[in-house]
């Protein structure tokens, strides 16, 4: 099976990032020129990447996809492994897990933040949880070749490990008692977890966990996207570190 991204800022990130091999690229042949499609082509011919124009009638086969008139042929993600990620260099490591998020926009958009808030990894299952996949590159804008994508079997294992490699886990839990931004997130390294917003997080990772985090409702509406608290959590911890690193001399 073929691995292709689309969109046009997700494939110019793919060529500027270089991590992955591209094999070919098409394009949707038109009458206007796009600033985009054309900076898009000139890093092929400069990278000597086989690239072609299509006519719409042989684009047709992709019209379920918001292409933007850009498809990218590439090698499939390259995750990194777990170890080797503890045993890279490095203090204070920030990482985000996802257990049991299924919807690919709402793992793209989580992996699109923790770039953005400069984590250091992203955390998933390889069952239970959606993958990396073409539709969650084109939500995170590109972003999963900024970031380790560390795929395992057990997150109970890993959360564990983390556990006695000096990581704090943290949970949200829609039952916790402190609220999100009552728990200091600097000096050390730590786990954020989100859970899937049917069931949040499974019983046997949520017993683990050092601190247990809400975000607090002004009205009975329980219903915040998760992809949406995970960005308010980890720029709390963006925010903390800022403002502690200002108050520095």
């Amino acid at each position: 099976m073929e691995n292709f991204i689309y969109g046009r800022n997700n494939v110019l990130e793919l060529l500027l990032e270089g991590k992955r091999s591209v094999s070919k690229i098409i394009l949707l042949k038109t009458p206007h020129d796009n600033p985009k499609i054309s900076k898009i082509v000139d890093m092929a011919k400069s990278k000597g990447i086989v690239f072609q124009f299509l006519t719409k009638d042989k684009f047709q086969k992709y019209a379920d996809l918001p292409h933007q008139g850009v498809i990218a042929y590439v090698a499939p993600i390259q995750y990194t492994d777990f170890d080797d990620f503890l045993s890279q260099d490095g203090i204070n490591k920030r990482v985000i897990i996802t257990d049991g998020v299924e919807d690919p926009q709402n793992m793209g958009s989580i992996v699109r933040t923790a770039v953005c808030a400069g984590f250091d990894a992203v955390i998933f299952p390889s069952r239970h949880n959606t993958l990396i996949n073409a539709s969650v590159e084109k939500s995170s804008a590109g972003a999963i070749n900024r970031i380790n994508l560390i795929m395992v079997n057990s997150l109970v294992a890993v959360v564990n490990k983390l556990k006695n490699n000096n990581f704090w886990i943290i949970a949200t839990d829609i039952n916790a008692q402190d609220n999100y931004y009552e728990i200091d997130y600097c000096n050390m390294n730590f786990a954020i977890i989100m859970g899937s917003e049917k069931a949040g997080i499974s019983s046997s990772i949520l017993k683990q966990a050092d601190f247990r985090i809400k975000i607090p409702m002004l009205t009975d509406f329980n219903s915040l996207n998760v992809a949406n608290a995970a960005s308010i959590v980890m720029y709390e911890s963006v925010k903390q570190i800022m403002q502690k690193s200002s108050n520095v001399v």
